[in-house]
């Protein structure tokens, strides 16, 4: 694409209560995830970003999380049959990451699922709409669910700073927050989740900060929120940042709708762990996925390092070319990266 052409700004492209930080800190670039504006870099490269991520710490705007609130009598019913991932075992303060299908065993989202409580879910979207998709199944099977999108806008603090960094707003009660759990937190006067979580293979949190209108509105209210982790950040060469392409897919972090979509199956995204062939319940997509099981799996996602100079942003695949140039598969990554040498393909 062009650097001339611009993305044209309307209502329908959601702003988030840290916008106008992500502005005052130089944004250069965003991207539309769920709707909403999520921040793509800050006039630094991809590479001085990832070094910087990999030793000190960084805020992130990662509002387009969307949340997809299920609760209710049946609210554990519906969340089962939407993936493969047994649930019987997940505890109050729990974050999973789940697989959702389609009626073909088709990936549709890879959400992290968080449990409020025993009849209240979180699911964190990545970027594809499951709030219409889960109405329809409630709606078809008849159950006792409500289903809405809260007022909550995740805020990521990332790197290995981050710890140090959230004792010195939260307390010490930060480092009894393990991997993939969360706590429920003060910040002025409003309970908010903090999670062991994130979007890079560095240590970090996501705050799932929930409006409160009875305090402030939520630009206000977001805005403290942020203007209180810049501060107390400074000690530690706090940088705003976004999702590194780098660090991302060093970690084996997977992007939906650019590393796959609803054309391939979770057995192909290596998502065995989470897909059981001896699971007991019933999930969406489940005769499809045996019987892609039973006759094999086509392909798989595999990382491959290369040489070459480095690569300008591109909105299309690339081709794999054997030494003799004859075309041999196509890179199903519709991202890439400005001086980034390393990339996922299927091979």
């Amino acid at each position: 694409m062009s650097k001339n052409i611009k993305l044209n700004m309307s209502r329908r492209i959601r702003r988030t209560p840290y916008t106008n930080k992500v502005e005052e800190h130089g944004v250069s670039d965003f991207t539309v995830v769920n709707h909403m504006l999520l921040p793509k870099g800050y006039k630094k490269s991809v590479e001085e970003d990832y070094w910087h991520l990999s030793k000190e710490v960084q805020i992130w705007d990662v509002s387009c999380q969307r949340q997809v609130q299920i609760s209710g009598p049946d609210a554990l019913k519906l969340v089962q049959k939407m993936t493969p991932r047994s649930l019987k075992k997940m505890e109050i303060g729990k974050c999973f990451y789940i697989p959702m299908l389609n009626e073909n065993a088709g990936m549709i989202n890879d959400p992290v699922l968080l449990k409020l409580e025993d009849d209240m879910f979180w699911i964190s979207i990545a970027d594809s709409d499951i709030l219409l998709w889960a109405k329809g199944y409630a709606l078809g099977l008849n159950l006792d669910v409500k289903i809405e999108e809260p007022d909550v806008y995740p805020l990521a603090i990332q790197g290995p700073k981050s710890e140090e960094l959230l004792i010195s707003i939260f307390g010490e009660e930060i480092k009894k927050i393990k991997f993939f759990n969360f706590r429920v937190m003060d910040f002025m006067g409003t309970k908010q989740i903090i999670a062991r979580s994130g979007y890079s293979k560095q240590d970090g949190f996501e705050i799932y900060f929930k409006t409160h209108e009875e305090h402030f509105d939520k630009v206000e209210m977001g805005e403290n929120l942020w203007d209180t982790i810049w501060k107390a950040g400074q000690k530690f060469n706090i940088s705003p940042g976004c999702p590194n392409l780098i660090d991302r897919i060093e970690g084996g972090l997977m992007s939906y709708g650019n590393d796959f979509t609803k054309e391939n199956n979770p057995l192909e995204c290596n998502m065995e762990n989470y897909c059981k062939e001896d699971a007991e319940h019933d999930f969406i997509g489940k005769l499809a996925l045996e019987k892609i099981r039973k006759d094999g799996i086509a392909q798989k996602i595999r990382g491959i390092i290369f040489e070459g100079s480095p690569c300008s942003a591109i909105g299309q695949p690339l081709a794999v070319l054997t030494h003799d140039n004859k075309k041999l598969v196509k890179l199903l990554l519709e991202f890439i990266l400005q001086k980034l040498e390393r990339i996922l393909a299927y091979q």
